[in-house]
C-alpha cells in the first residue's frame, strides 16, 4: 500500500450503521451494541429510521428511542438517524429530540434525512402519507429550513406550502454551534438528490458499488458549493469491501452495510470486529 493510500485511510472515518429490527428493536441491546461498537474503534453508529419493514422483518425498534440510549452508553461515537424520511415526521419535533441527543451525546449528533420510500414496508402508504416524490421533496426542503431555523435559538418565522412557524424561538438550541450536520441521501446519477446534499453539509451515497460515481458526485457537489472544505461523503458497503478506492474517490465516512434480516447475534460480531482501517 502506497503511503498516501495510508494518509487516505487514516482520514476516512467508519461508522457501524445497523436496522433496529428483531431482538434489537430493544433499545437496550442498541445501546448494547454502541457501546461494543465504540469499544473497538469504530467513529460512528447509526441506525435505520423505518416505522415498518417488509417481510421476514416483524419487530422494529424506535430509532430515536434507541439513539438516546445508545448516546448515554457511549462517549466518543458520533451518533444518527441514516436516515429519517421528513416528510413523515414533523420538523418541529425533530428539532427537538436532535437537539436533545446533541445534549445527552455532548455534541455527537448528526441527522441523516432523506425522502423515504414505500416499497420498504408500507410505511407511507399503511397510514395515509404523501407517496407523491415531489411532494414529498418539498416537504423535506421545507423541513430542513424548519429545522435548521429552529436550532439557531433565534425568533424563527415560516410560512411555507407544507408547514407554518409562527415566531417561535427553541430552546435550549444543540450544543453543536452552529448546529449539528445535516446529511442528505441520494443515489447516483439522480442529480437532484444531490444537489440538495449540496447545499447542506453531506452526502450519504446509498446503494453504490462504483467508486467512480462517488467521484463525479463529488465534482458536481464541488462545482455548486465551490469548496468541498467542510462536506462530508458517506457510502455504504458490505463488510470486507476495501475502503481505500473509497477513500480515493472522495468519500470522508465509510459505513458498513448491514443486512436487514441479519440476526443480532452476527451484528454484535460485525461490531466487535471493528472497522476496515487497513
Amino acid at each position: 500500500m502506497k503511503w498516501v493510500d495510508i494518509v487516505r485511510l487514516v482520514t476516512l472515518r467508519f461508522g457501524f450503521d445497523f436496522p433496529p429490527f428483531g431482538e434489537l428493536a430493544d433499545p437496550r441491546l442498541m445501546a448494547e451494541l454502541a457501546a461494543v461498537a465504540e469499544g473497538t474503534g469504530w467513529d460512528g453508529v447509526f441506525v435505520w429510521d423505518h416505522i415498518m419493514y417488509r417481510e421476514p422483518v416483524t419487530d422494529v425498534g424506535d430509532p430515536w428511542i434507541g439513539l438516546a440510549a445508545m448516546a448515554a452508553a457511549t462517549k466518543r461515537v458520533m451518533l444518527g438517524p441514516m436516515v429519517t424520511p421528513l416528510a413523515r415526521r414533523r420538523p418541529q419535533m425533530v428539532a427537538r429530540q436532535g437537539a436533545a441527543l446533541d445534549q445527552l451525546s455532548s455534541g455527537r449528533f448528526i441527522l441523516g434525512a432523506g425522502l423515504g420510500l414505500d416499497r420498504s414496508g408500507r410505511e407511507l402508504s399503511a397510514f395515509g402519507e404523501e407517496l407523491d416524490d415531489r411532494t414529498r421533496a418539498e416537504m423535506l426542503d421545507e423541513a430542513l429550513g424548519i429545522i435548521s431555523g429552529l436550532w439557531s435559538e433565534e425568533p424563527y418565522t415560516h410560512e411555507g406550502s407544507h408547514y407554518t412557524v409562527a415566531d417561535v424561538t427553541f430552546r435550549p438550541r444543540p450544543q453543536q454551534r452552529p448546529r449539528p450536520a445535516i446529511w442528505l441521501a441520494g443515489r447516483w446519477p439522480y442529480k437532484r438528490p444531490i444537489s440538495r446534499a449540496a447545499r447542506w453539509d453531506g452526502l450519504f451515497m446509498i446503494d453504490q458499488s462504483n467508486p467512480d460515481h462517488l467521484a463525479e458526485a463529488a465534482a458536481l457537489v464541488a462545482e455548486q458549493r465551490g469548496t468541498l472544505e467542510g462536506f462530508d461523503f458517506v457510502i455504504n458497503q458490505k463488510p470486507g469491501t476495501d475502503p481505500a478506492p473509497w477513500a480515493e474517490a472522495g468519500a470522508t465516512w465509510w459505513l458498513t452495510q448491514t443486512p436487514y434480516d441479519a440476526a443480532s447475534g452476527a451484528v454484535f460480531e460485525a461490531a466487535a470486529a471493528g472497522p476496515p482501517r487497513g
